[in-house]
C-alpha cells in the first residue's frame, strides 16, 4: 500500500518549503567551521540584554502552559497600534498566521491571487487546500497591481502582497498600495504581509488603512528586525470578526511562554530597531558597493536581504559558496535561475560573502 493513495491530491503534489541551511548541517557534511550564514534574513544582531533577561525569568516557569490567549503580548500590541484586543491573532510565526488566513476562508473552489515570485508560503498554503492559485506576472520583479486587478474574479477570495516582497525585496508606494486595496471587492480578503516592514522607509502607515477596509488583514512578524527568528511569534491584524474566525481555528497555545515574554518586551524596544535598521543600511550599501566592483546587477532591494544576479546558474554558485563557508539561498525554485538572495550581515561577514562570490566568479 502506498500512502500516497490515502493522501488528498492536492498533498502528494506538494513541494514542501526548503528553509536556509542550518550552520550546524554544513559543518557535518563538509566538516568545515568558521561558517557564515546569510541565507534566512535573520537579525544579526543578536537578542538584546532586555530579550535575554525576559527569557531567564520566563524559563522558570517553563513547566506551565503559556496564555493560550496572549494577554499581555495582544495587550502591547493594541496599545502600540492603536487598536483593540479584538483585532490581533497571534501566530508561530507569521507563516501560521498565513495558513490559519487560508484556512479558514478558502475552499478548493476558490481562487488564491499573489504575483510571480511572491514568497513560496502562498503557493504552498493555496495547494495544500486544493485552491486555485491565480499567479500574476511580476512587473520589475515586483508586483503589477494593475495587472492583479484585472484578474479579480469572483471565485478570488483572497490576494496575497508582501511589502517589500521576499525574495526580491521590491517595494510598493503607500498610494498605489491604497488605490489598489480601496478597488478590490469587499468579499475578496487582502493579505497585506509586512513581515519586513521595519526596514524601509514608511511613506504610509498602512495600519491605519484598518478603519476604512474591512476586508484588509496585515501581518507582522517578530522574526526579523526584532530578531526573533528561533521564538516564532507572528501576528494579524484585522477586522474583529475576521480576528475572531482566525482564532477559532488557532492551535491552542501556539505561541510558547518564551515567545511571548521575548516579544513583550522588544515591541516597545525602540533603539533596538534603530540599531538593527542603521546596521542594515551600512550593510546594505557595504553589499551594493561590492556588487558594483564585482560588475553585477542586483534587485533593488527594502528588506534586509539584496537578490543578485549572478550571470551563471544560482544553484552552482550556491554549492559553491558552500564550500567556502559562506550560506546564502538560491532562489532558482522562484524562477530566477542566475540569481541568487544573500542576507545582511554583520560588516566581516558581508565581506566574507563579497570576498568568496569574488573568488569563485
Amino acid at each position: 500500500m502506498s500512502f500516497c493513495d490515502l493522501a488528498l491530491d492536492c498533498v502528494t503534489k506538494l513541494q514542501p518549503y526548503v528553509p536556509g541551511k542550518p550552520i550546524e548541517e554544513l559543518e557535518r557534511e563538509l566538516g568545515i567551521s568558521n561558517i557564515v550564514k546569510l541565507a534566512s534574513n535573520e537579525n544579526p544582531l543578536g537578542p538584546s540584554e532586555q530579550v535575554l533577561s525576559a527569557l531567564a525569568q520566563a524559563s522558570k516557569e517553563v513547566t506551565r502552559y503559556p496564555d493560550g490567549n496572549g494577554f499581555v503580548l495582544k495587550a502591547a500590541l493594541a496599545g502600540k497600534y492603536q487598536l483593540n484586543t479584538e483585532q490581533i491573532t497571534l501566530g508561530n510565526g507569521s507563516n501560521d498566521v498565513l495558513e490559519l488566513i487560508a484556512r479558514a476562508f478558502v475552499s478548493p473552489s476558490d481562487e488564491v491571487m499573489f504575483s510571480q515570485y511572491a514568497f513560496a508560503v502562498y503557493p504552498i498554503v493555496t495547494q495544500a487546500i486544493g485552491a486555485k492559485a491565480v499567479i500574476v506576472a511580476a512587473r520589475d520583479y515586483g508586483y503589477d497591481l494593475q495587472a492583479m486587478r484585472a484578474l479579480i474574479s469572483e471565485q478570488t477570495k483572497l490576494i496575497f502582497i508582501a511589502n517589500p516582497n521576499n525574495p526580491t525585496g521590491t517595494y510598493l508606494n503607500g498610494a498605489e498600495l491604497e488605490s489598489f486595496i480601496a478597488n478590490v471587492p469587499k468579499q475578496t480578503l487582502v493579505v497585506l504581509d509586512e513581515a519586513y516592514v521595519e526596514y524601509g522607509e514608511q511613506d504610509v502607515d498602512s495600519i491605519q488603512w484598518l478603519k476604512k477596509y474591512s476586508n484588509l488583514i496585515i501581518t507582522r512578524t517578530f522574526s526579523k528586525a526584532y530578531g526573533l527568528a528561533g521564538l516564532r511569534v507572528g501576528y494579524a491584524l484585522s477586522h474583529p470578526d475576521v480576528a475572531d474566525l482566525l482564532n477559532r481555528i488557532r492551535q491552542p497555545f501556539n505561541v510558547n511562554s518564551l515567545a511571548l515574554a521575548a516579544a513583550t518586551v522588544t515591541l516597545n524596544d525602540d533603539d533596538y530597531i534603530v540599531k538593527t535598521k542603521a546596521l542594515n543600511d551600512a550593510g546594505m550599501a557595504q553589499l551594493i558597493a561590492g556588487l558594483d566592483t564585482l560588475g553585477l546587477s542586483y534587485i533593488p532591494s527594502k528588506a534586509n536581504f539584496i537578490t543578485v544576479d549572478v550571470k551563471r546558474n544560482g544553484d552552482d554558485v550556491f554549492a559553491d559558496l558552500l564550500q567556502q563557508g559562506v550560506i546564502i539561498r538560491s532562489v532558482a525554485n522562484y524562477g530566477l535561475a542566475n540569481y541568487i538572495r544573500v542576507s545582511i550581515g554583520l560588516k566581516d561577514e558581508n565581506q566574507r560573502f563579497l570576498d568568496a562570490l569574488g573568488q569563485i566568479l
